[in-house]
C-alpha cells in the first residue's frame, strides 16, 4: 500500500528532529554493484560527497550516522571507521528487529529517526522511522513507503543529498542559515 505523501513543509519539520540517520549500504552508500578482482576479492564503490555529507551532518547538525545491513564484510567496517560510525550493525537479515535497541539503548524515540533504504528488506524499517528516504534509482517497494526521494542515484550521492535536507531543516528550525 502506498504512503501518503508528505509535503516539504512536513518534511522539513520531520527532518528538524531527527538525531540519528540510519543507513543501508548496498544501492544507498554504493552503487549496486560488485566488483571482483580475478582473485575473487570483493570490491565496493563508495561516494566521497556522501561522506562528506554524513560529516557535515554529524559536525553541523549534531545528527548520528548509523549502518544496519545484511552485509557482514570488512569493507563496510573499514568504511564506516574511514566515516567516524560506531553505531554499526552488520549482518543484520530483518532491519526493523534492531530499532527497538537502538532507541533504548540511545534513549531516543523513533521520530528522532531516519532510515535511507533501497529495497524490499528496508521496507519494514522504514515504516518504523520518523523519516524515511531512498535513492532516486531505489526499487518501487522502497519509493512506495519512503516519504522522500532523493534525486540522486546510490552510491551517487544520496547519502549527501539526504544529509543536506536534514542540514538544512535543522539549522532553518534554529533561525540560521547554511
Amino acid at each position: 500500500m502506498k504512503k501518503k505523501k508528505l509535503s516539504r513543509k512536513e518534511i522539513s519539520e520531520r527532518a528538524s528532529k531527527i538525531k540519528l540517520l540510519l543507513l543501508d549500504v548496498d544501492g544507498v552508500m554504493t552503487d549496486t554493484g560488485v566488483y571482483y578482482s580475478s582473485d575473487g576479492e570483493e570490491f565496493k564503490r563508495f561516494s566521497i560527497r556522501d561522506g562528506m555529507g554524513i560529516e557535515r551532518l554529524r559536525r553541523i547538525a549534531d545528527v548520528e550516522t548509523g549502518i544496519v545491513t545484511r552485509e557482514d564484510t570488512k569493507i563496510v567496517s573499514s568504511r564506516a571507521r574511514k566515516l567516524k560510525i560506531t553505531e554499526l550493525h552488520l549482518g543484520v537479515m530483518k532491519k526493523e528487529e534492531i530499532l527497538p535497541e537502538i532507541l533504548k539503548r540511545k534513549n531516543l524515540r523513533a521520530d528522532q529517526v531516519a532510515f535511507m533504504g533501497d529495497d524490499t528488506n528496508d521496507v519494514e524499517i522504514m515504516k518504523l522511522v520518523g523519516l524515511a528516504a531512498c535513492p532516486g534509482d531505489a526499487t518501487e517497494f522502497a519509493k512506495e513507503v519512503a516519504d522522500l526521494i532523493v534525486k540522486n542515484k546510490g552510491g551517487n550521492g544520496a547519502v549527501r543529498d539526504f544529509a543536506e535536507l536534514i542540514i538544512d531543516a535543522k539549522l532553518i528550525n534554529k533561525g540560521r542559515k547554511n
